[in-house]
């Protein structure tokens, strides 16, 4: 059973057993102590508002590198939070992560290969440990610009000017505005003009 008393006293082995989820996300959320490019947040899914705040004070009073750590404001479907700790981007990152990992699962009484790391916006998988982190966590604010602003860069040359257009049409149609635009000539709208009877 959870008790918050003893736990803000101070945080034992087992005491959150069975309360926080067994995935870790990475540079999923944005940082609000800096630039992306410069802070790292991890997230952890924890069962319980008090369990949450208990786990972001341990996290905050244990390490010195931790920057800061917060409990999401609001509650999550089924009662969890999302408990959020923010790291300087640097070489140790994974060492640091690892670290406090190996406490948080004394804290839960789980194995660290029970644990599995999504990497920003990729809904794969990945076992938790440091090799796998060093690949796939960008070390320094300049290999973290690297991949996401020729990423943005990327997506932006890319998209087509008919999304373009049809946001703006979207728009239009919102504000009451007439929409005048006229749908492209290819196979796709020649088969529905055929069949509205419009040619």
């Amino acid at each position: 059973m959870y008790n918050s008393k003893l736990l803000r006293e101070n945080l034992e082995q087992g005491d959150l057993k069975r309360l926080v989820h067994d995935e870790l996300h990475i540079d999923e959320y944005k940082s609000k102590m800096g630039d992306d490019a410069d802070v790292c947040v991890i997230s952890f899914k924890v069962s319980g508002k008090e369990p949450s705040a208990d786990l972001v004070s341990f996290v905050e009073k244990g390490y010195d590198y931790v920057l800061d750590a917060d409990v999401s404001s609001g509650e999550k479907e089924g009662g969890d939070y999302l408990v959020f700790v923010e790291l300087e981007r640097t070489e140790k990152l994974p060492e640091q992560i690892i670290n406090i990992m190996e406490d948080l699962i004394n804290l839960t009484e789980q194995e660290l290969s029970d644990w599995r790391v999504r990497y920003y916006k990729s809904t794969k998988d990945h076992d938790l440990t440091a090799e796998t982190l060093e690949q796939i966590i960008p070390l320094s604010p300049e290999a973290y610009s690297a991949k996401y602003d020729s990423e943005d860069e990327e997506v932006d040359a890319e998209e087509p000017e008919q999304d373009i257009t049809q946001d703006l049409d979207a728009m239009k149609a919102a504000a009451g505005v007439p929409v005048t635009t006229t749908a492209p000539k290819n196979a796709y709208t020649e088969s529905l003009r055929v069949a509205a009877g419009l040619k």
